[in-house]
């Protein structure tokens, strides 16, 4: 991520997945405000981002894409209730950036199955690797 809007735009994202539910649960803003850190976003920026609607930006490499879906995949987890409507979610903007759907739903299901929700970066990108064969 480079430009501010891109940093904004992919926490706006983030925030709109977090709360599809209806809820925003502490771990989630949590977890939302450790991004904004790492994009130097400030706290003030942050907050104003859960009132505003920005158009998305799209990620141009697809290793970042593939970064977003899996950081938006862990916030999903962090609250340790996964809902129909975040999986759905996920999953549509997964298909929005341009990703494939079968390793989308293998990496959700790895997932589901690890004790922490936590896969090896080397394995997602296996999975996503196997789909271009």
């Amino acid at each position: 991520m480079n430009t501010e809007a891109e940093k904004k735009s992919l926490l706006l994202e983030m925030i709109t997945l977090a709360t599809v539910d209806g809820h925003l649960h502490k771990r989630e803003l949590d977890f939302l405000k450790l991004v904004a850190v790492e994009l130097s976003i400030s706290e003030t920026e942050f907050q104003d981002l859960f009132h505003q609607e920005m158009k998305s930006i799209p990620i141009p490499s697809e290793m970042q894409r593939i970064n977003q879906f899996y950081r938006l995949a862990l916030l999903m987890h962090c609250d340790g209730v996964l809902h129909e409507r975040e999986y759905k979610a996920i999953q549509q903007i997964a298909l929005e950036m341009g990703l494939n759907l079968f390793a989308v739903k293998r990496i959700l299901e790895m997932m589901k199955k690890a004790p922490n929700t936590i896969i090896n970066p080397i394995k997602i990108m296996e999975i996503f690797q196997e789909q271009h064969n």
